[in-house]
Formats: C-alpha cells, structure tokens, sequence
C-alpha cells in the first residue's frame, strides 16, 4: 500500500517528534550545573511565554478562555500540571544525576502501562498478545525486584505518572497547545514562588549569569514546545496505531546516550529488566502491524 502525501509528512513530523524527545537528555546535560528544580522552573516559565506567542499566532485564545470558564475542568488541570511537572522533574534529576538508562527504561515501559491503563479505566479489551507483553513487563520488573533485591523505581515514576497524564488528559478532552498553555498557566505561580523565595543556587539571578548560560535555559520552551507541535503535527496526519510505531525512538536514543556516550553502568540487573521489556515491546508491536494490516470489515447496520 502506498503512503499518502499527508502520511508522509505525518511520519516526518512523528519522527521529528521522537527524536527531539530522544535527544532531550543532551540539552539537559548542557545545564546540568542547575539543579533540576530551577531547571524545571524555567521549562515552565519559557514553556508558558513560547506557548502564549503558539496560541496568539494561531488564532486560539478564545478555546482557551473557553476552558477557563470551567472551574471543574480548571481544577481537574491542576492536576495534570502538577502530575506533568512531576514527571519533568524526575526526567530532568534522572539524566542530570546518571539515571538516563533508567529513564529510557521508563519510556520503553510507558506504551505497555498505556495499554494496560486503557483496559482498566476506559474498557478497552487486550488481544492475547497485548496481555502477554504486559506479562513480560511485569516479569521483568518482578524478577529484578526478587533477584537483585532492587526496583526501578525512577523507571517506573516516570512510566506510571506519564501514563496518568495521558490517561487523565485523554478524559479531559482538551486540545494538546492549549491544554498545555493552561496547565504551564496553573503552574506559573509555584515555578515564581519558587524562584522567588528558594531558589539560591548561583544560578537563579539571571542577571548575574553568563548570555550563554540565560540563552540555554530559555531554550527549555523551545525544548519543550516544539517537540509538541510536531506531534500534534502527526496525530493529525496518522492513525495512533501507527504513530505507535515511533514511540520507541526517543528511549533508544537514551539508551545509546546512556550506555556509550555518559558510560552508565549497564548492569545485569538492568540487562535483564531491558531484555523482558525490548521481547514485550517486540510481541507488541508485531501484534499492533498484524492488527493494523488485517482488512476492516463493513461496520454492521444492525443495532
């Protein structure tokens, strides 16, 4: 089957996506003398300015005001802001602090959980091979946990509380620019108390920092951003099956980062974790190809 024009470019915007989530980890290691709750401050203070200039350009204030007339709604983005910050966080502390292979399996893991979240609150039934790479995930960690005496345990914050976010959004139903503006908005005030009040590294006055260093940490909206609206870019373009394929881009990435370029050890117990979910995500992307390639029937007329 040939692709479309529009398939094509929503893979190149998948790819784009993927591969700037995958090379995040180097941006943050430009900065890692910050530590990662500044850090995390101005991804959300940049994140808000870029994101603001996002919605004015193109056109979409008035769906956010819409949101904002919603007390429930707001409140229930509250908290997915502070869910998402989390996350960033722990991704932020966890490449500056050598956990990047943990990360990478946290991302490897997170497409796994999103499934098994889908069955347990949205109701949607597992085929036969989803449920056994679920299985071989949980396998894995189990043998970690019972065998080297250890838990992932930022792999599997990061997977979890990810996979929350989705699972949280998805049920809220806003659209991603402008759910994402309103939840850097509910986060505005913590990240300038923070700045404000404890924030007391050397690196808080911006006034005192070198141009480079000020011009790296506006760059976490760009960071942030962008990535973003290349993959809104795509899930206009593409079925979310097949944009499922690209998913595991950005943990490669980690992986190869973590392992060859900053020399984590690769130990057994995190090869052995590794090796049950790489066959889980195997099963389950060759099961997502065959489903995807199988001829749909004529939906029935009958009720």
């Amino acid at each position: 089957m040939s692709l479309t024009r529009e398939q094509k470019i929503g893979g190149a915007f998948a790819a784009t996506a993927y591969t700037l989530w995958g090379v995040a980890p180097l941006y943050f290691k430009q900065i890692d003398e910050v530590p990662a709750a500044e850090i995390l401050l101005h991804r959300i203070v940049w994140s808000f300015a870029l994101l603001a200039l996002v919605l004015t350009l193109l056109q979409q204030w008035p769906k956010v005001v819409a949101v904002l007339q919603k007390p429930k709604m707001v409140l229930a983005m509250l908290g997915t802001a502070l869910l998402l910050a989390g996350n960033w966080g722990l991704f932020i502390w966890a490449v500056n602090n050598h956990h990047m292979l943990d990360a990478s399996l946290g991302y490897y893991i997170n497409p796994l959980l999103n499934i098994l979240l889908g069955m347990l609150f949205l109701g949607e039934r597992l085929r036969p091979a989803q449920w056994a790479a679920v299985a071989l995930a949980f396998s894995g960690v189990l043998l970690q946990l019972i065998h080297f005496g250890s838990l992932p345990w930022i792999a599997l914050v990061l997977a979890g509380s990810f996979a929350l976010y989705g699972l949280f959004r998805k049920k809220l139903a806003t659209d991603a620019i402008g759910g994402l503006f309103i939840e850097s908005l509910l986060l505005m005030p913590l990240a300038l108390l923070y700045w404000s009040q404890f924030a007391d590294s050397p690196y808080a006055d911006l006034t005192q920092n070198p141009l480079s260093l000020n011009l790296w940490l506006v760059a976490a909206g760009v960071v942030t951003t962008v990535p973003l609206l290349c993959f809104i870019g795509a899930a206009k373009r593409l079925q979310l099956s097949t944009l499922g394929f690209f998913q595991y881009i950005g943990p490669s990435f980690m992986f190869i980062f973590g392992v060859f370029l900053y020399n984590e050890p690769l130990d057994p117990s995190k090869l052995l974790t590794f090796g049950f979910i790489w066959t889980a995500l195997c099963l389950y992307s060759f099961d997502a190809w065959r489903h995807l390639r199988r001829p749909r029937q004529a939906p029935s007329t009958a009720h």
